[in-house]
């Protein structure tokens, strides 16, 4: 049985990571904005933390993940703590205890990156570990990283072709230009875009909650299997759906779903 911790809400995790609750929409909340919430020790830690919660917490069916403040959701990792001449063995190492992206490859529940303003290098592979990028069109995207000489370390060699063409992927990652919301909209980097920078949080509050209010056991199984697909061969993968679906006749809300259907009536789920 998952726990309940509602009667936490909201929490501090720790001086860069909060976490809020709107019905059953749990909120990962970046809390650095003077420095447009860059990636430090303390969101590397306090990231998976709150994901683990979250993901526990049998109230909260989705999770968003957003950065406080106007300048935007994330610029990256936190030049400020640049750990000087180290060789390279000992950077791997280090790299290799951080690995803290891939913590929401463990999370069941959907994940939405709201974006808004700077989505810069580990900024934007945040949000590619994310199920679904919702951007205010304020947004920018970039992963600059070759021209500092370096390339991306979490995760975006990997992911950004996994979630626009193959060819746009390198493209972006050779040249480090900038990318405005539009444009993202356009070659599928993100798969929805606000009506105006103003109404940016209510509307992913609206769609966050329009998830939510569905069969919580359809949405995992459904993500579980999206996911799986990127990893599976068809047959394997046309397995699992099968496996998943015929799970799912059983549950009480797909019993729900069809009585309520049947009535003309909004149907009450319970996650069962």
């Amino acid at each position: 049985m998952s726990a309940d911790i509602s009667q936490q809400f909201p929490r501090v995790i720790n001086e860069t990571v909060r976490i809020e609750r709107d019905a059953a929409v749990g909120w990962i909340v970046l809390t650095r904005p003077g420095q447009i919430n860059a990636i430090n020790d303390q969101i590397r830690q306090g990231v998976p933390e709150a994901l683990a919660l979250l993901d526990k917490d049998s109230q909260v069916r989705v999770i968003v993940i957003r950065g406080e403040g106007e300048r935007g959701f994330c610029a990256g990792a936190d030049i400020k703590e640049q750990r000087g001449d180290e060789p390279p063995l000992q950077v791997r190492q280090r790299m290799q205890r951080a690995r803290w992206i891939e913590s929401l490859d463990q999370v069941a529940k959907p994940i939405i990156a709201a974006i808004h303003g700077y989505c810069m290098g580990g900024g934007l592979e945040l949000a590619l570990a994310c199920d679904i990028r919702f951007a205010s069109p304020n947004a920018i995207f970039a992963l600059p990283e070759t021209g500092l000489g370096l390339i991306p370390g979490g995760g975006g060699t990997q992911r950004l072709a996994r979630v626009v063409a193959p060819g746009r992927a390198v493209d972006m990652l050779l040249s480090g230009d900038r990318m405005g919301a539009e444009e993202a909209r356009q070659i599928g980097l993100i798969s929805r875009l606000a009506a105006d920078a103003a109404s940016f949080l209510n509307e992913v509050s609206e769609f966050a909650q329009r998830i939510a209010s569905k069969p919580p056991m359809a949405s995992l199984y459904v993500k579980r299997a999206a996911r799986a697909s990127l990893e599976l061969d068809l047959k394997s993968g046309l397995d699992l759906e099968l496996d998943l679906f015929a799970l799912l006749t059983t549950t009480l809300d797909a019993k729900e779903a069809a009585r309520a259907f049947s009535e003309k009536r909004a149907p009450r789920f319970t996650g069962e």
